[in-house]
């Protein structure tokens, strides 16, 4: 059952109306959610070294001694703290199972910024007693003992975006680090951190088959507990869309995935989703509260947020550019977007995450995690099961090997019509 009803805190004057007046979130509608699913927190810091020219995430150059100011970490904190306290309504009572501090690069704030970041968090929230708190890093701003300080801070996983370990590579994806820098990082987290990830990208401008092998196999050499692969793409509104590289062919890359494939399982690492491959009981918890469409709660510049109440699905997002979304934060309205998820594109929503998963997902959590009854996606899903695309049972959906490798196919024939 959705639990208790929750105290019903004053609406904040915001800059999106109703915004955190969970009264307004709260009014009959035309969902039925018998339960509320598992909830996160994301904890977005913009700023990186340097823009890298294949990145769309919202990220700002910080320019550093010399070339501009330093990043305020204690006005950028007071804002998070805020926006925090601005939202409790609308997580009244509930439990945060995971919190990740992505960004941008996280590891630019100092260990004693996280410290007291993740002190405010525990503070204002309930925090389950094994909760995983992911920081991700960048080769680029390590120094030694500092993934330890953040481990004292009370992280318990870090994220090394290492992306390659060949020197050309790395210069062309615009990365501040180089191989001897990435290995000192990786080799650093492996000994401070119980769990760690290493992020590697493929499919790179001039990349052969024969480097990435080269690439694969120093990861493995690392050992990491979870390893995620990324295939390059170019999006918009990047520098790579306005200046395209040359990347390998699609009959190339698929090749090089089907290597990563052979080499992870035969070092010991699961292919649990579409990028993402782990040991056993080490599969990133927070991202899976993302693919099987739970709740998260996202303070930061930018940061999106996805809310579940009885009779409506929430997505809001914060102002994007540092400065303003201070300011906003600040004064209370740190929300610039606050929209109800249209009935009609729940099952697209759903599956655009669930169908990552190797396992796919269990039709009852179609129904609880959306509101919506399996009529919505029986005409859809025979389809896919008559391409080859998705296996089912009674209790099960799951995607083929087939329907791995079209999954944007695949995901396609969930949206409305």
């Amino acid at each position: 059952m959705i639990g208790p009803v929750l105290p019903i805190a004053p609406a904040i004057e915001s800059g999106v109306p109703h915004a955190n007046d969970v009264a307004h979130q709260m009014r009959p509608g035309t969902l039925q959610l018998a339960a509320l699913p598992p909830l996160a927190l994301y904890v977005h810091l913009p700023w990186c070294l340097r823009k890298c020219p294949y990145c769309d995430f919202n990220s700002h150059e910080w320019r550093g001694p010399g070339g501009g100011d330093a990043i305020p970490e204690q006005r950028y904190l007071d804002a998070l703290m805020a926006d925090l306290d601005a939202a409790l309504p609308l997580v009244w009572g509930r439990t945060v199972h995971t919190v990740f501090i992505g960004g941008g690069t996280p590891s630019l704030f100092s260990p004693e910024a996280i410290d007291r970041l993740i002190g405010g968090v525990r503070a204002r929230l309930r925090i389950a007693p094994d909760c995983e708190i992911t920081l991700e890093a960048n080769p680029g701003t390590f120094e030694r003992d500092r993934f330890r300080a953040y481990r004292g801070a009370g992280v318990t996983r870090l994220s090394v975006g290492v992306q390659s370990f060949n020197d050309d590579h790395l210069k062309a994806l615009g990365r501040v680090h180089d191989r001897a820098q990435a290995i000192a990082a990786v080799e650093e987290a492996a000994g401070a951190f119980d769990t760690f990830n290493l992020d590697l990208m493929y499919a790179l401008p001039g990349q052969t088959l024969a480097q990435l092998e080269q690439d694969v196999s120093q990861a493995l050499a690392l050992a990491p507990p979870h390893l995620s692969i990324y295939h390059l793409t170019i999006e918009p509104n990047t520098y790579f869309a306005k200046f395209p590289p040359a990347i390998p062919e699609e009959d190339d890359a698929y090749a090089m995935l089907d290597r990563i494939t052979e080499r992870t399982v035969a070092a010991g690492l699961e292919r649990y989703e579409v990028s993402a491959y782990a040991r056993r009981g080490h599969r990133c918890a927070h991202n899976l509260n993302y693919w099987q469409f739970g709740d998260y709660l996202g303070i930061g510049a930018g940061a999106h947020s996805k809310l579940s109440f009885a009779h409506r699905i929430v997505r809001q997002v914060r102002f994007r550019e540092p400065r303003l979304y201070m300011d906003n934060a600040l004064a209370g309205n740190a929300v610039a977007q606050d929209d109800e998820v249209a009935r009609a594109e729940l099952p697209f929503e759903f599956m655009l995450n669930a169908l990552r998963l190797k396992q796919g997902f269990a039709l009852q959590d179609f129904s609880e995690r959306t509101g919506l009854p399996l009529s919505a996606i029986e005409k859809p899903l025979a389809q896919a099961r008559a391409k080859g695309l998705v296996d089912r049972d009674l209790h099960r959906v799951k995607p083929t090997e087939r329907g791995f490798d079209f999954l944007s196919d695949l995901q396609a024939l969930f949206l409305a019509d």
